[in-house]
C-alpha cells in the first residue's frame, strides 16, 4: 500500500496552479481476472455534458440539497483557500454533502501524518477535522462520500486498493469534534482490487457508484471505468462490511487532443436521478474541452 502522496495534478494544471498561487499571494500580500458483467438494469447512458473549468472544476463536484436552491459545488486547484495552502493543504479531492446540507471537502498535503476534512454547515460556517494516519494508511485523500443516514463518511486512497475507509461524518455525527482526532472506525473490504478511485457517491444505503482513473485496464478489461460497489450492509461504524465490485462501463474519453485523460470526481443527485463525472482532457485541451458528463439510468 503506497504511503507517498500521489499529486493528482494534470501537467497543465500544475502550471495554472503556480499562476493562481502567485495571483492569490499578490492579492493577500495485482490482476483479479475478468470483470463481473454489469447488471442489465444498471446501465448508465450519457445524456449530455458541460465544460469543466480547469481551475475550479477539475477535481470534484457535489450536489447540495440544503439550503433549498443551493447550486452544485465544485473543487479544483483554484478553489483551495490561501489560508489552507499556506499551511500545506495543497490538494483538494472530490467533495460530498449530507442530505441535511453539510458540505465536506477532503484535503491532503505532501508531508506529515494526517489528512483533513473541511466542513461547511448549512449556516455557512466552516470547520476543520483532522485525521491522524494509522499504520499502513496512505496519505492520499482522494474523495469523501456521506451515507444516506448522514452518520458515516467513506473515503478513499490512491493506488491499487482492496478497501475503503469509514469515518464518523465530521460535523454531522455527534461523536466528532474539530478539537479531537477524527477516527477511522471500520472499513469496506472489497471482493476485488480497484485502482486510482477518484470519487464515490451513494446511490442508496448499500450501493456506491465510483469513478476510477485506472490507466492500465487490467483489473476490469477497460481503462477509466465507472464502478458499482454493492455493500453487504449499510456502514454503521461498528464493524467492517464487504463490497462487491462491478465495472459498468468506460467513462467518455473524447477530446481534440490525444494523450492521457484523467477521470476525476463523481456525484449522484437523487432528486433528478442524474449522475455526473468529471473527465479532464489531455495536453493543451485541458483548457478547452475538459467535461462534466451527465448520465441517467436506463
Amino acid at each position: 500500500m503506497p504511503l507517498r502522496a500521489r499529486q493528482r495534478r494534470h501537467p497543465f494544471l500544475a502550471g495554472l496552479a503556480g499562476l493562481a498561487g502567485l495571483a492569490a499571494l499578490a492579492l493577500s500580500v495485482g490482476l483479479a481476472g475478468p470483470a463481473a458483467a454489469a447488471p442489465a438494469a444498471d446501465t448508465w447512458n450519457e445524456v449530455g455534458s458541460d465544460r469543466a473549468d480547469p481551475l475550479t472544476e477539475s477535481q470534484g463536484l457535489a450536489s447540495v440539497e440544503v439550503p433549498a436552491g443551493s447550486p452544485n459545488r465544485y473543487t479544483g486547484i483554484g478553489t483551495i483557500p490561501l489560508s489552507l495552502s499556506t499551511r500545506g493543504w495543497n490538494h483538494v479531492g472530490d467533495p460530498d454533502a449530507s442530505y441535511d446540507g453539510h458540505y465536506i471537502e477532503p484535503y491532503q498535503r505532501d508531508d506529515g501524518g494526517a489528512k483533513m476534512y473541511r466542513v461547511q454547515s448549512p449556516d455557512g460556517k466552516w470547520s476543520e477535522y483532522v485525521h491522524t494516519l494509522g499504520p499502513g494508511e496512505a496519505l492520499n485523500n482522494s474523495w469523501s462520500a456521506v451515507s444516506p443516514d448522514g452518520r458515516w463518511m467513506l473515503s478513499g486512497e490512491w493506488g491499487t486498493m482492496n478497501r475503503l475507509l469509514v469515518f464518523p461524518t465530521p460535523g454531522v455525527n455527534p461523536s466528532t469534534s474539530p478539537s479531537a482526532n477524527l477516527p477511522l472506525v471500520s472499513t469496506v473490504r472489497l471482493d476485488r482490487p480497484v485502482r486510482d478511485v477518484q470519487g464515490c457517491d451513494f446511490l442508496d444505503a448499500t450501493t456506491l457508484l465510483c469513478s476510477s482513473d485506472d490507466p492500465e485496464g487490467t483489473l476490469f478489461g477497460m481503462t477509466k471505468p465507472l464502478l458499482r460497489i454493492d455493500l453487504s450492509a449499510a456502514p454503521n461504524g461498528a464493524a467492517d462490511v464487504t463490497g462487491r465490485v462491478t465495472a459498468l462501463r468506460q467513462l467518455p474519453l473524447r477530446s481534440a487532443c490525444s494523450g492521457g485523460f484523467e477521470t476525476e470526481g463523481i456525484d449522484y443527485d437523487r432528486r433528478t436521478g442524474t449522475l455526473r463525472v468529471i473527465v479532464v482532457s489531455p495536453g493543451f485541451c485541458v483548457l478547452t474541452d475538459s467535461k462534466t458528463y451527465r448520465f441517467t439510468r436506463g
